[in-house]
């Protein structure tokens, strides 16, 4: 059973109780501050394990922290060479060499459609190094826990151009234009385009099959697939093709893919091989500078206040990403769960603990098998898993949180 002093007692003991520490504290002792012990991996980045005790059974957990006000500490996302890809935390931190890394948005795992493979590609926007990679699915064909009221799968964790880590919501803008007709992009590199919509397809995404593009509603993912569709490829500026289906196969860097459902198949038909063409796309942050980096995450943290009807009940592996008040701190937060060592938390208890620690906005990315740290202790070569993923081993993932000492 989950208790109701959990909030209270975080508030008061800190997260009271970390254990295994490697190095003295690196703050004295107090009633508001307790005795933090942690290990400093990079100038502005320090890593922690500790352990709670819960009315439900220990928990263990680690913590990172990047002081955004070092110029040399910077966030950005990790991921693979595609969209629609997967790999590992730990090799993906290697491969982009930071410091340390948790696994970041739920994504497209598992499939219903008959001869659909799944895409291995995030739910929500994803951006690197200041490149729009992706855009978000409709709310109805996500995966993960129950969206709280108020949020949707455009909700991001990211760092912004001032340097700043915050919490947003970013959308999708675009149009397609050919002669006099113009109409609305709905979606960029993304499993499932909206009803209605029109998806652009980029080198980016990889060679996965688009045909999952088409099935589903915006309510429901298991809806069956539409046969209302077009493709339409454009190479240079200029329809090269067009298809009744969505296509397969890897993207060249001068060729947008556009594929359409519905109404939006019917606006593609209008266009014929040899047509000039423009494909305009640019994902917009709300209430925010352009964001360098982002990962798709349901907010659970505002202004330092948990999100209402946030899950109490389900304990799980966790992952979060927080901001402190100011942006100038970041906190990436993994607890294992599942084992007799560490039960997990619920979604709630996620957002009290990340809270404690000086989050005042935060996400929960995905978590059970997911959940995934690795650092790169000082001295090695190599970054390595520091948590017990519950699956046994490290679960292949759609894309991370990376911290980067430059």
């Amino acid at each position: 059973m989950i208790s109701a002093e959990f909030p209270r007692r975080l508030a008061a003991l800190g997260a009271a109780v970390l254990l295994g520490a490697l190095l003295p504290p690196a703050v004295p002792a107090s009633a508001d501050q307790p005795r933090l012990a942690e290990e400093q991996i990079a100038p502005g980045v320090t890593y922690r394990s500790f352990e709670l005790s819960t009315e439900h059974g220990p928990v263990v957990g680690y913590l990172l922290t990047a002081d955004l006000r070092n110029p040399k500490v910077e966030l950005d996302l990790l991921h693979p060479p595609a969209v629609a890809a997967r790999d590992e935390i730990d090799d993906l931190t290697n491969a982009q060499r930071a410091v340390a890394g948790v696994n970041g948005d739920f994504f497209h795992l598992s499939e219903t459609h008959e001869g659909v493979a799944a895409t291995g590609s995030s739910v929500g926007p994803a951006i690197a190094d200041g490149v729009d990679l992706k855009a978000a699915v409709p709310n109805g064909q996500r995966f993960g826990p129950g969206l709280p009221a108020g949020t949707s799968t455009k909700d991001v964790f990211g760092l912004g151009a001032d340097r700043r880590a915050r919490v947003s919501s970013v959308s999708l803008t675009g149009v397609v234009r050919s002669g006099g007709t113009t109409a609305d992009l709905t979606g960029l590199n993304q499993y499932a385009v909206p009803v209605g919509g029109i998806g652009l397809y980029t080198s980016a995404w990889g060679e996965v099959s688009r045909a999952r593009a088409v099935c589903g509603t915006d309510t429901d993912r298991s809806a069956p697939c539409t046969t209302d569709t077009e493709e339409v490829v454009v190479r240079n500026g200029v329809v090269s093709a067009e298809h009744d289906e969505p296509g397969t196969g890897p993207i060249p860097g001068d060729t947008a893919v556009l594929v359409g459902r519905e109404e939006g198949a019917a606006e593609l038909e209008k266009f014929n091989p040899g047509d000039r063409v423009v494909v305009e796309s640019r994902l917009v942050a709300a209430d925010a500078p352009p964001l360098e980096s982002a990962v798709g995450g349901f907010p659970i943290l505002r202004a330092g206040k948990p999100l209402p009807g946030l899950e109490t009940g389900a304990l799980a592996p966790r992952t979060a990403a927080g901001a402190s008040s100011d942006g100038r701190t970041a906190y990436l937060l993994t607890v294992d769960g599942r084992s007799a060592a560490s039960t997990g938390l619920s979604v709630r208890e996620l957002a009290d603990l990340i809270r404690s620690f000086g989050a005042t906005d935060a996400v929960n990315l995905d978590g059970g098998g997911s959940s995934t740290m690795a650092v790169r202790d000082p001295g090695q070569p190599r970054a390595v898993v520091k948590n017990v993923p519950s699956d046994g081993a490290p679960r292949a993932v759609a894309n991370g949180i990376g911290i980067f000492s430059r």
